[in-house]
């Protein structure tokens, strides 16, 4: 299996045409359960220059880009800072995930500055994105039976779970089943993942479907009893660190 992290991706970062401020590794490798044939998720932050902002033209916030390396398909995703910064505030978990990828393939001092900032946006509401997405791929299990829609389906109730009884923003699958628990079979089914990207999950699926309804509940509870504030506090700073780095360039 091709470890993202031994790959040398310095001449990606390098031909993008605005500085890349971080480039981490998403996805399955992140979430604890890739498969021989799984593709490498890359995920991170450019920076456009102050006048691409003020113009009359639409600014390139988004940016993506597919190819294939050693028979590995490769797929980078940037968003400009102040739109990922936008989306850090609107209780999504997916980009903090990203954020706080400990798989790093690029860093400066600013992707250093904007991970410190992060706890400044979690919030008990966290919950409703981790929630939404589980349902997302529950009913996309329910539709396929495949395995890999499963996985995400525990694996997100998980981190919500872990998130609301902790504050901190666990997307590993192995360490939230050590740190939170789980149905018993799961190392199973993360072990029959490494082995193929798709297939059917060959589960009962009254069982998993019984599992998932109580860590629905669960997560409900937790995010009740959650010690998380209902609102980011780290809005005027992150502000500053926008406004700050953008005009540094």
């Amino acid at each position: 299996m091709l470890d993202a992290l031994d790959l040398d991706l310095t001449p990606v970062i390098a031909e993008q045409p605005d500085p890349v401020l971080f480039a981490t590794v998403s996805g399955a490798h992140l979430y604890g359960f890739p498969s021989r044939d799984s593709d490498v998720d890359l995920r991170g932050v450019h920076l456009l220059p102050a006048a691409d902002l003020v113009g009359l033209r639409e600014p390139d916030e988004t940016r993506s880009r597919m190819w294939v390396r050693d028979g590995v398909e490769m797929d980078l995703v940037t968003h400009d800072l102040r739109k990922f910064v936008r989306l850090m505030l609107r209780r999504n978990g997916y980009v903090l995930e990203q954020l706080l990828s400990p798989l790093v393939v690029h860093t400066t001092d600013a992707h250093r500055e904007l991970a410190e900032l992060a706890p400044g946006v979690l919030t008990a509401h966290h919950a409703h994105h981790y929630r939404g997405f589980a349902t997302t791929q529950w009913r996309l299990f329910e539709r396929t039976r495949e395995l890999k829609p499963l996985l995400y389906t525990f694996r997100v109730l998980l981190t919500g779970i872990h998130l609301m009884r902790s504050g901190e923003v666990e997307p590993h699958l192995p360490t939230l089943l050590e740190a939170v628990g789980g149905p018993g079979y799961l190392p199973e089914l993360i072990a029959a993942k490494a082995e193929r990207e798709h297939g059917d999950a060959g589960v009962d699926h009254a069982r998993v479907a019984a599992d998932v309804e109580r860590l629905h509940a669960v997560l409900d509870e937790a995010q009740a009893a959650s010690a998380l504030p209902d609102a980011p506090s780290a809005y005027d700073a992150l502000h500053a660190f926008v406004v700050r780095v953008r005009l540094e360039g």
